[in-house]
């Protein structure tokens, strides 16, 4: 396929350890896609220090964003932090003739798909570095899914303060203690924290989801037949 027949894809995001993440996920799974990546790095900030939470004024913001992303030809939209769903709700009916992605529709599908093989009395770890995600994310499986949440604290700072090797180590520790709670699968809610997905697996011998590498999958699918 031609450069100019490959869709391009707009990856709208809220932290800047998110950018990383998911064009690595594309670069390895679908090359031929052309990226473009749109950052406010004062959405989490400002989501954690709102009294009004998701409101309307935060909707509004994300309406913005995805109107720039389509005015640039964009032919699809991926957003890539959790804590949003409202919001990106509203996108998706703004802009229905295009497919917009929340960042987790795929890997809570695949922790669903998981849930049903496994059967009665399985359970999927949700682990967020963000706790906003904790407070958002959960109603958006499905309720047969039984799930069980952990908040890997202070990750997300070390990350940001460029100690990757911590983030990742608080990452495996919060994965344990779901573990430890009877998951049989742990979902990693944050782009950011695909980073931790090799090392999680490595100490508890368990599947790990991703949200990167769902997302790319399933858009590749829907746009390329892939």
């Amino acid at each position: 396929m031609a450069a100019a027949d490959t869709p391009r894809i707009a990856l709208i995001h809220a932290l800047a350890a998110s950018v990383e993440p998911i064009n690595q996920a594309l670069q390895a799974r679908w090359p031929e896609a052309r990226r473009m990546n749109l950052l406010d790095d004062s959405l989490s900030a400002d989501l954690a220090a709102s009294p009004g939470g998701l409101d309307a004024a935060m909707t509004a913001r994300f309406l913005a964003l995805a109107d720039y992303a389509v005015g640039t030809g964009a032919n699809a939209i991926l957003f890539t932090c959790s804590a949003f769903g409202p919001c990106i709700d509203a996108v998706k009916a703004r802009h229905s003739g295009l497919p917009v992605h929340k960042p987790n529709e795929a890997m809570v599908d695949a922790a669903a798909a998981w849930a049903a093989e496994a059967g009665a009395g399985s359970k999927v770890g949700l682990l967020a570095t963000f706790a906003p995600t904790l407070a958002s994310m959960p109603l958006e499986f499905p309720p047969a899914v039984v799930l069980d949440t952990e908040l890997a604290d202070g990750a997300l700072a070390a990350l940001q303060a460029g100690d990757a090797a911590g983030h990742d180590r608080i990452a495996v520790e919060a994965a344990h203690r779901l573990a430890a709670r009877g998951c049989g699968v742990i979902a990693l809610a944050q782009f950011s924290l695909a980073r931790a997905a090799a090392a999680i697996e490595a100490a508890l011998g368990l599947p790990v989801l991703t949200t990167p590498d769902s997302a790319v999958a399933a858009l590749k699918r829907r746009l390329a037949g892939g």
